[in-house]
């Protein structure tokens, strides 16, 4: 068994294929969530605006990217929209991946803001603050609490889905593996070991968002 790993991961550098892909699919999934909170940010705002078509917007936006499977979407975004603009395949995924996680984060913040009780919004506009006052200074900051776990589970799911962009070439964890499969005939050792990165890395985050939380919890109750 040993001698089996040793052939197939560690004989000629292939090791080196995975520690490459894993840190191609951390950097696309940290700047897709980045992009993805910013665009789920203003996409929530608006959908809970006043203005009818800025609600209009937001709404296509989030049934649009949500109703079209994320590999067809990685697809149509390098193929059809930025190679014959000619950039860079990384790059191309990093946006993709951070419009469709924007829509999703879209409706995470949305359902936060507005599970916060009316009861607020009042309290702060009796006081004389304004709308927006009252939005960035009561609510917002209950709302965040409330969606972490919401907005956790999205960035863990966001991680296990760069699995895909090896469909534009992308040689992230998963085409690394595929990669060494490929050279030594052995499926089993190259996979399992991208299994096993994906659960430590998906457990990892668990454990961390959790701690969060509880941080959170403790300082509330002070």
């Amino acid at each position: 068994m040993f001698q089996s790993i040793y052939d197939t991961m560690i004989y000629g550098g292939r090791w080196i294929l995975l520690v490459k892909g894993l840190g191609i699919t951390v950097l696309i999934a940290f700047c897709a969530v980045l992009i993805g909170t910013v665009l789920g940010g203003i996409s929530a705002l608006m959908k809970i605006s006043s203005k009818k078509i800025l609600r209009g917007i937001s709404e296509a936006y989030t049934t649009v990217i949500r109703g079209i499977p994320l590999a067809t979407q990685l697809m149509i975004f390098y193929f059809v929209v930025f190679a014959p603009l000619g950039w860079d395949r990384l790059l191309v995924a990093i946006i993709a991946y951070g419009i469709n996680s924007g829509a999703y984060c879209s409706e995470i913040f949305r359902a936060g803001i507005q599970g916060i009780d009316i009861g607020q919004t009042e309290a702060g506009r009796s006081l004389g603050l304004s709308r927006w006052q009252t939005l960035r200074k009561i609510v917002l900051p209950q709302a965040i609490r409330a969606c972490l776990p919401t907005y956790a589970s999205e960035f863990i799911v966001l991680i296990k889905e760069t699995s895909v962009a090896s469909f534009i070439a992308v040689t992230d964890l998963t085409k690394a593996g595929d990669m060494i499969r490929n050279a030594t005939y052995n499926a089993w050792i190259p996979l399992l070991t991208c299994a096993i990165i994906y659960l430590c890395m998906t457990l990892g985050l668990t454990k961390l968002f959790e701690a969060l939380e509880k941080r959170m919890a403790k300082s509330d109750r002070r």
